[in-house]
């Protein structure tokens, strides 16, 4: 019986190069719309509207009862906007039963180009929710595309630390024909011992510590804090 595949975009630059279709592709964006995402979901969220600019989450929001929009820009709550993109903000206390409108850089337009590239079975991943997206992809039994969102294009090392702890958990019930696979397992599995010290070493974490955030980064390489499936349907992420 053929095993399925597992491969891993390490840029949104390199997408087209995968064939989409009849697989399951997971949006990887660490730092830190998908830990954004499961920790709104993992407190109580109805669900999480991912949009591609500011215009449309303002407007979503206007029509969404009971919603907050949120997105930033160099570490900044964007005007016209209520909130930011710090896990830190979606407590149980203020999230359950609201929806989240966000806005992101990177992740959410990596979402936008996988479902432009025919993309139907789509969830979002990080480490809060490692074991979930895990154990997702092994009961579906299908082939994986692992994208991760990078920065501005450009490739990151949290978004491919977290491809290489997905491959290094599951990847020996997958067909690994990929040398980006392989070089993400390694690079995780190098480091596992001791996440925080190279993530410190990435550049986003530089970035974004400079915006006094050190807090949400060590949060957004912890595994299973908040450990939900996030699933997109019908324009929104929840919890199937």
């Amino acid at each position: 019986m053929q095993r399925p595949t597992l491969h891993t975009v390490l840029s949104p630059r390199l997408l087209d190069l995968y064939e989409l279709t009849d697989s399951v592709v997971v949006i990887i964006d660490v730092f830190r719309a998908t830990s954004t995402i499961a920790t709104a979901l993992y407190n109580g969220a109805i669900q999480v509207i991912p949009v591609p600019d500011v215009e449309t989450c303002i407007k979503i929001g206007k029509e969404t009862p009971n919603s907050v929009t949120a997105g930033e820009r160099e570490g900044k709550v964007i005007p016209g906007l209520q909130y930011g993109n710090s896990p830190a903000e979606y407590s149980k206390e203020f999230i359950e039963g609201k929806t989240l409108v966000l806005t992101t850089t990177n992740g959410t337009k990596l979402l936008n180009m996988a479902l432009l590239a025919g993309a139907s079975d789509i969830i979002t991943g990080s480490f809060p929710n490692l074991s979930a997206v895990c154990n997702y992809l092994l009961s579906s039994n299908k082939n994986v595309i692992l994208g991760c969102s990078g920065w501005k294009d450009k490739v990151n090392l949290e978004d491919t630390l977290f491809a290489g702890a997905i491959a290094s958990r599951i990847g020996n019930k997958y067909d690994i024909l990929c040398d980006s696979t392989l070089m993400a397992q390694k690079v995780y599995e190098d480091n596992a011992h001791d996440l925080i010290s190279i993530a410190k070493k990435a550049t986003h974490w530089h970035r974004l510590s400079n915006y006094g955030l050190s807090y949400d980064l060590e949060y957004c390489i912890s595994a299973d804090v908040a450990n939900v499936l996030c699933q997109y349907k019908e324009g929104k992420l929840i919890i199937p």
